[in-house]
């Protein structure tokens, strides 16, 4: 008998096989892998062809791939609300199905024509006709799929949706390797490889008509469900009303609209770039999966390999980085070069996407979150359609030119120009973003991606509250307890409502946890299981009491959190300071506090005043000087959120320091005001008042709301 255990699936995987297994469900997600396997292969084949048509003109076929985007983007900009709402009054099975007869048809007759003027025309048709499909396919989701399923059911779906392009790339790359092989044994075909794939496209819309066809468990809806969905500028406007306030979120959504843009310059010129390298459709196919394979990377593996990064600093970083790249892309005029730097390229850009969107997710608020996604789809719309509308004129406005640089000739030409422009602008835009979010502005971006890899604290941006959390630490006898009540009293006093606990003995769990880590009668404790019960004691006190409330938006005050860990049975116990830290940073969910107190003073100093000593106190006086400069080390690492009292002055001039620090947190009800934002942005905030105006406004509460949290 082995000796061996079965390995468990991973969660991700299991959730995934266990909505695949509802059958009705399998049925409709295979019509989708088909549907956009074909879809993809018709985008390649539409814009290869549009290239073709142009004659070989440099301007012209820039024009004409544009054009390619742009019919496929301006439905969905001006008829995508008309057609949700006109979709959901039609029996959604039958619909489907039509709809994916018709796009079939559409497909195939593009090559049959073969003209500019069908070409474009089919382009639009099949976009509105995907505006019907794509509700109705929503909308089925959640009657094939059990509720607590549907989220794992969202997910297969965004992989069949967009897991399926470097597919599609390689089926394409192989037509046109082997189109000339397929002609010879359909001596009658005399098709190029761009027809075959757009035929091919027609024929996977085919199979998912068919197989949705067979589908009875789509309801009929002939009730006709009514939705209500605002217009792209009703969403753009409401939107940016309910996000323009919070500094955090108006660098998320810049810096998005900056990595779409790069990445709207990048999809339309990627055939033309290709061309000017020498290549043909094969290489464009290579490319264009090569983009995609990238970004399936970035967004499958970015959040394991930079698990202990900022979140808030790796967006930043990240677009920073992918504009980097796509400058690298525009100055090296080799093929296979390019792919690398595409592949590495396109994984930074899914770990921009990636981290934005969970960004938004958690730091937006829950009843304008949904106001804020659609804002930000109707700009990333609005955004794809401009840069693909312009980028082709900047291409052809450079044309193709040569620089002689010594004895040397460099050829560069108008989509190396466009990537070098586009690039720079994402660089601009992400190093702008970093800025704008980072949360610690004292700490070298260096030395966080160290400490990353290396799996040490860094300084996660974990769920956002509206409250302030500030942490008392220090040694013994230092005079934590006695402050930490004197700033309750003058917080209170300012306004703030104010949680004053400790770590440990928190929680009613929590007295009993500090009855064994500090009661001699425990005896002798081992240095790992030490630890292992304080960041027990911690986890429940972050989930029943400070947790609730920060989000109730209080001020939470503690006499003593995680660092104590590290300093006590880190530096104390000789542990590792970092896997202390580990413990506490997973037992905590990454809650770190707003501001972090540490009152110093020499440890024989604090030991002196204890009338008694519990069994940490008792420790020898070694024991407490380590203590006390892992202390020193974690704040002077971090001062923007740490605050260094001397401990030997007076209760009164301690207390005074303190309050000095605290009263500097923006987030504090006494410094609450208005942000009017960028300056260049008071047009569109001008517009969204006067849209707003007769609008009947909500009392404010008694007590302001914060707009985002201070780390």
């Amino acid at each position: 008998m082995s000796a061996s255990l079965p390995r468990p699936a991973a969660p991700g995987q299991d959730a995934r096989r266990s909505v695949l297994s509802i059958r009705p469900f399998r049925k409709l997600w295979n019509s989708m892998v088909f549907s956009s396997i074909g879809d993809w292969l018709g985008l390649l084949a539409t814009t290869a062809l549009a290239q073709q048509l142009s004659g070989g003109d440099y301007a012209t076929a820039n024009f004409a791939i544009a054009g390619v985007f742009i019919a496929r983007l301006l439905p969905a900009v001006f008829l995508g609300p008309l057609a949700g709402v006109l979709a959901d009054r039609f029996d959604r099975r039958r619909l489907m199905v039509n709809v994916d007869v018709l796009r079939a048809a559409l497909y195939i007759s593009i090559p049959i024509v073969n003209t500019y003027f069908w070409l474009y025309a089919a382009m639009i048709l099949v976009e509105c006709l995907t505006l019907f499909w794509s509700p109705a396919k929503d909308a089925t989701v959640p009657n094939l799929v059990p509720r607590d399923k549907l989220a794992n059911a969202n997910q297969v779906s965004l992989l069949a949706a967009y897991g399926t392009a470097p597919i599609a790339a390689l089926i394409f790359t192989a037509l046109s390797l082997f189109s000339s092989a397929i002609t010879a044994i359909f001596p009658t075909f005399k098709g190029t490889s761009v027809d075959i794939a757009l035929y091919l496209n027609g024929l996977s819309f085919l199979f998912a008509a068919v197989t949705i066809w067979g589908l009875k468990e789509i309801p009929s809806n002939k009730n006709g469900e009514k939705q209500v969905e605002e217009s792209i500028m009703t969403a753009f406007v409401n939107g940016w009303r309910a996000v323009s306030e919070s500094k955090v979120i108006r660098g998320l959504i810049v810096g998005m609209v900056g990595a779409f843009s790069a990445a709207g310059a990048v999809i339309g010129l990627a055939r033309t770039f290709v061309g000017d390298l020498g290549g043909g459709d094969a290489a464009y196919g290579v490319l264009f999966g090569a983009v995609f394979a990238g970004l399936a990377l970035g967004i499958a593996a970015g959040p394991k390999v930079f698990a202990q990064f900022s979140r808030r600093r790796l967006f930043g970083a990240s677009l920073t980085t992918s504009g980097s790249l796509l400058i690298l892309l525009s100055l090296i005029p080799n093929f296979t070069v390019s792919i690398f730097i595409t592949i590495i390229l396109g994984a930074f850009a899914g770990i921009t996407w990636v981290t934005g969107f969970t960004m938004l997710g958690m730091e937006v608020k829950d009843e304008v979150r949904g106001r804020t996604f659609a804002f930000v789809q109707s700009l990333i719309r609005i955004t794809l359609v401009a840069v693909l509308a312009t980028a082709p004129l900047i291409a052809a406005a450079f044309g193709v030119r040569s620089f002689n640089v010594r004895t040397t000739e460099y050829d560069f030409n108008g989509s190396q120009a466009t990537f070098l422009i586009a690039g720079i602008i994402a660089t601009l835009i992400g190093v702008l973003s970093y800025h704008q979010m980072k949360d610690r502005p004292n700490v070298s971006l260096w030395s966080d991606i160290v400490n990353a890899f290396r799996g040490e604290l860094g300084s996660i941006t974990g769920d956002p509250h509206t409250g302030i959390f500030i942490a008392f630490e220090g040694g013994e006898g230092t005079g934590k307890t006695t402050q930490s009540q004197l700033l309750k009293q003058w917080l209170e006093q300012e306004g703030e409502t104010v949680v004053l606990s400790r770590e440990p003995g928190g929680t009613d769990l929590g007295q009993g946890l500090r009855k064994i880590l500090l009661g001699h009668e425990t005896g002798e404790i081992s240095p790992r299981a030490e630890a292992l019960l304080y960041a027990a004691d911690r986890a429940h006190h972050v989930y029943s009491v400070i947790t609730p409330a920060l989000d109730r938006g209080d001020v939470v005050i503690t006499d003593r959190y995680f660092d104590s860990s590290i300093a006590y049975q880190g530096a104390g116990r000789v542990l590792s300071p970092s896997e202390v830290a580990r413990i506490s940073r997973w037992a905590t969910e990454s809650l770190f506090t707003t501001l972090t107190i540490v009152i110093d003073q020499p440890a024989e100093v604090g030991l002196a005043r204890l009338e008694s000593r519990d069994r940490l106190e008792a420790q020898p006086l070694d024991f407490h000087e380590r203590v006390r400069q892992e202390f020193l080390q974690i704040a002077a690492e971090d001062p923007e959120r740490y605050l260094i009292v001397d401990g030997t002055q007076s209760i009164d001039e301690i207390h005074e320091e303190i309050i000095k620090r605290v009263a500097q947190i923006p987030t504090l009800i006494r410094n609450t005001k208005p942000d009017t934002g960028n300056r260049f942005l008071k047009p569109i905030r001008f517009a969204a008042s006067a849209v707003a105006t007769g609008v009947k406004k909500v009392p404010h509460p008694k007590k302001p709301v914060r707009k985002e949290r201070t780390k």
